[in-house]
């Protein structure tokens, strides 16, 4: 082949018209031809026939307001229910922000143009163009401080175990209520997903927990725990000749909290290791003012969180994810099989042990 063939050997461009009963399957794959739509399209397929089989585990980030805008209902609750997230890095505010619907208190579409001050007045929050009346966020704060003076929080723990059981209380009340899993927290606690908050103070639950915690409330978290566990999942599926998929919604906190596993275990750790396999980014940060530092595919293989060998399977679209997620959603749950779920969270302990011995023996051997 020439250098001019190799170079237009590509699929034509030259979609038939949209007609009026064309499917998200159909829309994407024919008519996602260029720019961002062909990379969602490049990620969509990546996720239908690579990532989404029985020997990949996939964990999730989610920032944004993503909660608010119901994609978690919509979006992360079905992915759950098929067995495609096995474990999330999450904002504390999305799941704060998603409690609301498992308690049955109600947003509602609104207009970004609105008056602030008016909506002050009339004790309304604005979040963009969703609005929300005021008495929201005071019934989830109450739901919340009245739970964490249950006894069973009132101890040390990692951001996975508070999680599990504010989901198992967010489940409790959705069944006196007659409601399917409405919440991440509730859905994720059904199937034993384990959630992490990269920065559990930053946001109205940890807000939640500081209230109580000036009165008789004893819970402490441990973010070092959590850094461990969620390092310790990895490890455990490369050691068992598996796959690991980052999936990342967004940027932030959980964005690096999900790819530094690779770093704790190579730099930290000093163990072999050669990054993630597979890499999707919906995001609509820049690399060139340093918002996706260390996360675009290339960047990230020179940390060592990506396999330099797997970069054909690392794809990013700059896109809103209230665009991207329910287009992907849709083409999986259309296209991928449902998967058996791998119910992480009560493995965690197991994990977290291999990774320890594998750690503790490699300093042994150091030292000698």
């Amino acid at each position: 082949m020439s250098e001019k063939n190799r170079f237009l050997s590509g699929e034509e461009i030259n979609p038939e018209p949209i007609n009026t009963d064309i499917s998200v399957i159909e829309l994407v794959d024919k008519h996602f031809n260029a720019y961002n739509g062909a990379r969602l399209q490049e990620i969509c397929k990546l996720l239908a026939n690579k990532i989404l089989k029985e020997g990949v585990t996939v964990g999730m980030s989610l920032s944004g307001a993503l909660t608010p805008a119901g994609l978690g209902r919509s979006c992360i609750i079905p992915m759950i229910e098929a067995g495609f997230i096995d474990w999330i890095a999450s904002t504390g505010a999305n799941l704060y922000h998603d409690a609301h619907h498992a308690l049955g208190l109600m947003l509602h579409k609104g207009s970004p143009f609105v008056d602030d001050v008016e909506l002050k007045k009339n004790k309304v929050v604005r979040i963009y163009d969703i609005l929300m009346d005021y008495d929201v966020l005071l019934s989830t704060d109450k739901f919340l401080t009245k739970i964490f003076n249950e006894d069973e929080f009132q101890r040390e723990m990692g951001t996975a175990e508070l999680h599990y059981l504010i989901g198992k209380y967010l489940r409790e009340r959705e069944k006196l209520c007659n409601m399917p899993p409405s919440s991440i927290l509730s859905t994720a606690y059904e199937y034993e997903v384990p959630v992490y908050t990269p920065s559990p103070a930053d946001s109205s639950i940890g807000l939640a927990i500081a209230e109580e915690y000036l009165d008789k409330v004893k819970l402490k978290l441990n973010v070092w725990d959590d850094i461990n566990e969620t390092a310790a999942i990895v490890l455990d599926i490369k050691r068992n000749n598996g796959k690991s998929a980052a999936v990342i919604i967004g940027g932030g906190a959980p964005k690096n909290f999900i790819l530094q596993t690779e770093p704790q275990i190579q730099q930290f750790l000093g163990l072999e290791e050669q990054g993630h396999d597979y890499f999707v980014q919906i995001t609509d940060a820049r690399a060139d003012t340093g918002g996706l530092s260390g996360a675009t595919p290339s960047e990230a293989v020179s940390w060592g969180k990506i396999d330099s060998d797997m970069l054909p399977n690392a794809v990013v679209s700059y896109i809103d994810f209230s665009v991207a997620l329910p287009i992907i959603t849709s083409y999986v749950m259309s296209k991928a099989e449902k998967r058996k779920h791998k119910r992480l969270y009560n493995k965690r302990s197991d994990f977290v042990k291999r990774l320890q011995s594998e750690f503790l023996e490699k300093r042994r051997r150091k030292e000698v």
